[in-house]
């Protein structure tokens, strides 16, 4: 038998630092250009949830108790920042949580620090080889997936991976709202794409009455390209080039169309996800040193390098202020 749900505590018991601190630095990379580099402080949202997660999740975690679903079951990889999140918002404020990982190879090996973590913070760990994994939108495979938890459908809130959907996207619209006047360009590492999806809405002066998204196209920038309006560059962080395609559903099912201008670089993702050669662990030390900022390897530190090499690149015209989005924080210690 199910017992009864915990009560659930309120979201602003959380007490999110909004908005996030926006701190200008001073980099000569950028300075030699005639471009001031922002950094957008995300990862400073809130102690416990990682990064800039809390925007996605908080529309998801208003929904879910508005229909009285007291479990959320979501999906991520090994090293998933939105796996920790979700589990931490769980512990927080009464959720069950389950999460879906990707690779049953992963269920008898050490659990690495991210997925401890999630266990500690109480959420039980369902792993799932990587073709079914793939498959994790289909209804069939997510009422399999009840079925082995032994899970009532009815009290479940599924939230999908990265929490990219069309919540997520209207949540992430207030870090464009945000920085609004700030930034010509801002810079965003992108997963799954809803960030970038709402972040260009939210840049945008009406949401609803964006330019055509991609207008900048995808691929590399020439000189002078970005500026001095108000664009969201993206830095996928997984090779397949398939993020354009999602971003437009995501804008659609958020914002009804196009919202905002907003561009990928596909040129930084260094191998593919959880991907850190010696290049770019030595990029990521340099601009710890540089500036006293813990780099993220996996999502910040790749977008950190594609920023500055569109500076060297000339991409952004002298007067341009460009902030980057600092979205997570290291990989945490074991709990």
């Amino acid at each position: 038998m199910t017992p009864p749900p915990t009560p659930l505590a309120p979201l602003a018991a959380l007490r999110p630092r909004l908005p996030s601190p926006l701190h200008e630095v001073e980099d000569e990379r950028f300075a030699r250009r005639g471009v001031r580099l922002l950094l957008k402080r995300d990862d400073l949202i809130h102690p416990e949830l990682p990064g800039n997660k809390w925007r996605k999740l908080a529309p998801n975690l208003r929904a879910a108790a508005d229909a009285g679903r007291h479990t959320l079951l979501t999906f991520g990889g090994a090293y998933s920042n939105h796996l920790r999140a979700t589990a931490a918002a769980g512990r927080l404020l009464g959720f069950a949580t389950v999460g879906v990982v990707r690779g049953e190879e992963l269920a008898d090996r050490p659990r690495n620090p991210s997925l401890a973590r999630c266990a500690a913070d109480g959420m039980r760990l369902l792993f799932v080889d990587r073709a079914e994994y793939r498959r994790k939108a289909e209804p069939a495979v997510v009422a399999a997936l009840l079925g082995r938890a032994g899970l009532d459908p009815g009290r479940v809130y599924v939230v999908p991976e990265g929490g990219s959907n069309a919540l997520a996207a209207q949540g992430c619209a207030e870090l464009g709202r945000e920085l609004r006047g700030a930034a010509g360009t801002v810079a965003v590492a992108c997963g799954t794409g809803g960030t970038l999806a709402g972040l260009a809405a939210g840049l945008a002066p009406d949401p609803t009455a964006g330019a055509e998204p991609g207008t900048l196209g995808t691929g590399t920038l020439g000189p002078g390209t970005l500026g001095p309006g108000r664009t969201a560059l993206g830095f996928p962080v997984l090779r397949g080039g398939f993020l354009d395609g999602e971003i437009r559903g995501l804008q659609r099912a958020a914002f009804a169309g196009p919202a905002g201008d907003w561009h990928l670089d596909d040129r930084f993702h260094f191998g593919g996800f959880a991907r850190v050669p010696p290049e770019l662990d030595a990029f990521a030390r340099d601009f710890e040193d540089r500036h006293g900022l813990a780099v993220e390897r996996l999502y910040v530190a790749k977008m950190l390098y594609g920023v500055t090499t569109l500076a060297a690149e000339g991409a952004f015209p002298p007067g341009t202020a460009v902030a980057a989005v600092i979205t997570g924080a290291p990989e945490p210690s074991a709990p």
